[in-house]
């Protein structure tokens, strides 16, 4: 009864946490520098695209041109399988480009860092992939248009064993097909 309860309580604690971070818009221009807004953590937005550097507005038609202003690599915190708030804006700019374009498709590569077994940073791997992949498709992605895949540790950004390797190495890369 207490874990049916709990995950109730978890499922609508997470839609509110969704519906909050959907419901605003990023004005930081930090561009992801350490120490900003993430607790000193080196990583943690990379780099600054869509939202934070004039890129594609909301409810815009998103052209291919466009996908070149948008982030590709979205950053994870230390063994969690959440999508950044800064992510979000331009994970639903993607979402719209595959909404308007069928024959779109996209690779979803999860990553995680050198800790952990192999067996548990496949899973988290995954488990990140599919958290964008969920993202975009609420946001109007088919299916059929994305594929997620799990590299664990694998295939590393960047080698070394320090926490500034090791938050470059917690990601979900995006990457177009062709067909």
């Amino acid at each position: 009864m207490r874990v049916a309860n709990f995950t109730k309580a978890v499922a609508i604690t997470s839609a509110m946490i969704w519906a909050a971070g959907c419901s605003t818009t990023s004005t930081t221009t930090d561009g992801g520098s350490a120490g900003s807004a993430n607790g000193g953590q080196s990583g943690s937005g990379a780099s600054s695209y869509g939202a934070s550097s004039g890129g594609v507005s909301a409810g815009q038609v998103v052209t291919r041109e466009d996908l070149n202003q948008l982030q590709t690599v979205f950053y994870f915190d230390f063994d969690k399988a959440v999508v950044r708030q800064q992510g979000f804006a331009d994970l639903e700019a993607h979402a719209r480009y595959l909404a308007q374009n069928p024959g779109a498709a996209v690779r979803l590569e999860g990553h995680a860092d050198e800790r952990g077994t192999r067996e548990y940073n496949m899973a988290l791997g995954e488990r990140r992939a599919k958290a964008v992949e969920r993202l975009l498709m609420v946001n109007g992605a088919a299916s059929g248009q994305v594929e997620s895949v799990s590299f664990g540790e694998e295939k590393p950004a960047m080698i070394g064993h320090d926490a500034a390797s090791w938050a470059k190495n917690r990601r979900v890369e995006l990457k177009y097909l062709s067909k």
